[in-house]
C-alpha cells in the first residue's frame, strides 16, 4: 500500500476518533442538562463548546479534514517523498498537575498527527524486539497491567526486598537532542534516512525535549531509555519502566545501590534531572510484621496501584477519587435537588418508590462496573455465562488481590448510601413530605443490601447496591479464563493512573 493510501486511512481514522469524542461530549452534555432541568430550579443553560484550537486553524477540525482527506493526503505524501515535509505549528495547552505543577501538551493538526502515528507504527514494527522486556510503555506487546503483574509476582518470592524509586523532572521536555540523535545509529535500531528526517522535523521547533501528545514521541521516549534499560539488566537488577516511571528491586543491597549510579549516569547523559523531592530513593520493602534495620515500607505506588509483598491494592489517591465520584453521584441525585425551595420538577417518593434513588444506583453501578447487574456477575463467576465485557472504573484494576481493602470499600459504600438516604428523608420532611415510614427511608443500615436486592423494578433488581468484592471476583475469573488483555479496560493503555 502506498504512503498516500496509508495516510488517507490514518487521517480518516484520526478524524473519526475525534468526531466520535465530540459527539460523545455533546450527548453527555445534553443528558446532564436534561437531568438538571428536571431536578434544579433555574438550571443553567446548555452551552455547547468547541475546542479552542478549532478556531486557530481549520486543520484542527475533524469535520473539515474529513471532507478534504484525499487532497491533504496526496499533498503530504508528495512532501514526504521529496524531503520537504514539516509539521505545522502545533497548539500548546498547559495542563495543571495535581501536585501544583503544569504539563505542556502539544496538539498537532490532524494531518500531522496522522503522519506522526504512521511513522511511530512503522518504527515500532521493525524495532520492537530491540526494547527491553522490562519496558512496558507505548508498545503493542506490553501494557500497564503486564508491568503490575510482573512486579507483584516477583516481589512475592521474597519476604524482604530492596527497592529503588526515582522520578525525573519534566522527562519529555528535557531530553537532550544530541543524545537522542546519537541513539539513531547505535544499539541496533533500524531507522531510515526518511524516518530520521521526519523525527527531526517534529523536533525542529524546540531546542530540547520531545513533544508530549504525539505518537512519534512514544517511540523516541523508549529509544532514549534503551541504554538505561540495558545497564540495569547487565547489573542483574529487576525493574519495570513505564515511560519515565521506574521502580527497581533486588534482594541484594549492594546491587540496589548500584542502581543509583546507573540512574544518575543516564540523567546526566540524557539531560533529564532527577526529581529529588518526588524520588523516594532506596528503601526496604518488607512483609507486614517483619523487622527492618533501615528505612522500610509495606508498599509503594506504581501506575495507580499500591504494591506490597503479596498484596496489590488500589492506590490511596485513586481510592479517594473513586469515593469522591460515588459520593458526588449520590449527592447529585438524592440530596442536591432537595436543597432548593420551592421544589420544582421533582417526582416526590411515594408508594415505596423513589425515582431519584433508582437513578443514583444505576449511575453508581455504571461507574463501578459498566452497568452490569449482579445477576450478570454471579452467572459469570459460577460459569453459567461464558463471556463478559468489563467496563467501568474497576476494569482499570484487574490485578487487585487486596480483599480487605475491597471489603472496606463495600462497607463504606453502604454507609455513605445510608447517610444520604437519611439526609434525603430529613430534607423531604423539611418540605412537608414525611416518608420516614416507607421504603427506602425505613430501611436500617444493616438491612440495606438485602432490602435493596429484594426490590424489583420491571422484573429486574435495579436497586442492588454495587459491590467492589463482586466485580473483583468476576475480574479474577476473567483473568484465569481469558488473560489480562481481555478483561482490562480498553483505555488502560493511555496511562493516567495517578489521577484515575
Amino acid at each position: 500500500m502506498s504512503v498516500e493510501s496509508q495516510l488517507v486511512e490514518g487521517i480518516t481514522r484520526e478524524c473519526e476518533k475525534l468526531i466520535l469524542r465530540y459527539h460523545s461530549y455533546h450527548n453527555n452534555l445534553h443528558a446532564e442538562w436534561s437531568r438538571n432541568r428536571a431536578r434544579i430550579a433555574d438550571a443553567p443553560p446548555k452551552v455547547v463548546r468547541e475546542p479552542e484550537y478549532w478556531d486557530v486553524d481549520r486543520k484542527f477540525n475533524p469535520f473539515y479534514i474529513r471532507s478534504k482527506v484525499k487532497a491533504i493526503a496526496k499533498s503530504i505524501a508528495r512532501k514526504i517523498e521529496d524531503g520537504t515535509y514539516a509539521p505545522n505549528l502545533p497548539h500548546k495547552k498547559i495542563i495543571p498537575k495535581a501536585n501544583g505543577g503544569v504539563r505542556e501538551l502539544t496538539i498537532y493538526q490532524i494531518p500531522d498527527a496522522a503522519v506522526s502515528r504512521y511513522f511511530y507504527e512503522r518504527l515500532l514494527s521493525k524495532n520492537r524486539h530491540r526494547f527491553s522486556s522490562f519496558s512496558y510503555a507505548y508498545r503493542n506487546d506490553r501494557n500497564v497491567h503486564f508491568a503490575i503483574q510482573d512486579i507483584a509476582v516477583d516481589l512475592a518470592q521474597d519476604a524482604r526486598t530492596f527497592i529503588a524509586e526515582f522520578d525525573f523532572s519534566d522527562f519529555f521536555g528535557s531530553i537532550n537532542h544530541e543524545y537522542l540523535h546519537d541513539q539513531f545509529d547505535v544499539n541496533g535500531f533500524l531507522i531510515s534516512d526518511e524516518e530520521k528526517r521526519i523525527i527531526r522535523a517534529f523536533l525542529s521547533e524546540r531546542e530540547r525535549g520531545i513533544p508530549q501528545g504525539t505518537s512519534i514521541s512514544l517511540f523516541l521516549a523508549n529509544l532514549v531509555c534503551w541504554k538505561l534499560d540495558k545497564s540495569l539488566e547487565k547489573a542483574g537488577l529487576k525493574f519495570a519502566r513505564y515511560a519515565d516511571d521506574t521502580v527497581i528491586w533486588s534482594p541484594d543491597y549492594a546491587a540496589i545501590c548500584r542502581s543509583f549510579s546507573l540512574i544518575d549516569s543516564f540523567s546526566r547523559d540524557a539531560g533529564v534531572a532527577i526529581n529529588a523531592k518526588k524520588s523516594d530513593g532506596i528503601s526496604l520493602l518488607a512483609r507486614d510484621g517483619l523487622p527492618a534495620e533501615i528505612v522500610s515500607k509495606s508498599d509503594f505506588n506504581f501506575l495507580g496501584y499500591s504494591i506490597g509483598v503479596g498484596r496489590v491494592s488500589i492506590r490511596k489517591k485513586s481510592e479517594t477519587r473513586i469515593k469522591k465520584q460515588i459520593s458526588y453521584l449520590l449527592y447529585r441525585n438524592l440530596v442536591q435537588p432537595l436543597r432548593t425551595s420551592p421544589l420544582r420538577g421533582l417526582v416526590i417518593p411515594a408508594n415505596n418508590k423513589d425515582r431519584a434513588l433508582l437513578s443514583a444506583m444505576m449511575q453508581v453501578r455504571r461507574y463501578l462496573y459498566g452497568g452490569l447487574l449482579h445477576r450478570d456477575l454471579h452467572e459469570y463467576i459460577s460459569g453459567r455465562r461464558k463471556t463478559l465485557y468489563f467496563k467501568g472504573v474497576m476494569s482499570f484494576y484487574p490485578l487487585l488481590n487486596d480483599e480487605a481493602q475491597l471489603r472496606r470499600l463495600d462497607g463504606w459504600l453502604v454507609s455513605t448510601l445510608y447517610r444520604c438516604i437519611r439526609l434525603r428523608s430529613k430534607l423531604l420532611l423539611g418540605h412537608r413530605f414525611d416518608r420516614r415510614h416507607s421504603f427506602p427511608f425505613n430501611v436500617s443500615h444493616n438491612d440495606i443490601t438485602r432490602e435493596f436486592r429484594r426490590r424489583r423494578i420491571k422484573g429486574k433488581r435495579l436497586l442492588e447496591v454495587p459491590s467492589f468484592m463482586l466485580i473483583y471476583q468476576a475480574l479474577q475469573r476473567g483473568l484465569r479464563e481469558s488473560g489480562i488483555e481481555r478483561v482490562m479496560h480498553p483505555e488502560s493503555a493511555k496511562y493516567e493512573y495517578g489521577g484515575t
